[in-house]
């Protein structure tokens, strides 16, 4: 199993009492310990062959050079078992300079990015500018698409049909549409049917059961569940626990007529292997 999805925990040791946080609102089910130790991420890995981890550059004032310096220790930790996606904020000075460090010091393969989350319009020059590095870098671009509770995080700046945008200006990108851009399943199955190097994880999505398996019933019919990969969001979610809901699609709607997702298909999305589709080594 690999996980396309996942992030960077916040503290190396034990998370004193007063740096705990919790978050209600990311999970309909509970509530979600967002603070989180390496050892911690470890044991949820154990039974998963290599994850992507990563961080979001959210200053927008400055280069912030140690988030990128914090994932690559993370990924040194068990490099054998990690690949560490570097992240950068387009629209600030030096952003393009951070990036290549990132690359080529640190040796981070690929670019976490969330236009939403950093403010930043993902068709402006700056992040084309980016989009344009990458390309030419061969490194994948795995970008947070759909909704978030963050009230200043825009919602347009993630609709997925922007990366069919990006996509037809970018043909040798490859892309990751985080979440199969929920709420926005359906034009996240359209845009990642039509273009070759775009893809969709299905992190974030067990716990919401009807969405989940009408938008993987959907892209049964459109053809594309062969463009998903495996994801789990940690620490929002475990990769077992996104495997088990996996297994799981099809329960509400036990007792309708209502046609199943194909359990073999979610046994191969479990199983597939993203790197060769990212231009991706394993480490």
């Amino acid at each position: 199993m690999i996980d396309v999805h996942s992030h960077v925990p916040t503290h190396r040791e034990a998370v004193p009492p007063d740096e705990l946080v919790v978050n209600a609102k990311w999970r309909p089910d509970r509530p979600v310990a967002a603070t989180t130790t390496w050892a911690e991420y470890a044991e949820a890995f154990a039974d998963v062959d290599v994850s992507v981890a990563f961080t979001i550059a959210r200053d927008r004032t400055r280069v912030d050079s140690a988030l990128n310096d914090t994932v690559a220790a993370f990924v040194a930790d068990a490099p054998d078992r990690r690949i560490g996606f570097l992240s950068v904020h387009p629209e600030v000075d030096g952003a393009l300079d951070e990036l290549e460090r990132a690359r080529d010091d640190l040796g981070l393969k690929g670019i976490k990015l969330g236009p939403n989350y950093q403010v930043f319009d993902p068709l402006g020059d700056a992040a084309l500018r980016v989009y344009a590095v990458a390309e030419r870098r061969g490194l994948p671009v795995l970008f947070h698409q759909g909704a978030s509770p963050v009230q200043e995080a825009p919602l347009r700046y993630a609709h997925p049909l922007l990366m069919d945008e990006i996509a037809i200006r970018f043909p040798e990108l490859r892309v990751v549409m985080a979440h199969m851009g929920h709420p926005w399943q359906r034009e996240t199955i359209v845009t990642i049917r039509k273009h070759p190097h775009v893809y969709a994880d299905v992190s974030a999505l067990f716990y919401r059961p009807w969405s989940f398996y009408e938008g993987l019933r959907l892209a049964t019919e459109w053809g594309a569940l062969d463009k998903l990969l495996f994801g789990s969001d940690f620490p929002i979610a475990t990769p077992g626990e996104t495997a088990a809901g996996l297994r799981r699609v099809n329960d509400s709607i036990e007792g309708t007529k209502l046609p199943p997702v194909p359990l073999d298909k979610i046994e191969e999305l479990i199983a597939r292997d993203p790197l060769p589709l990212l231009g991706l080594e394993r480490p």
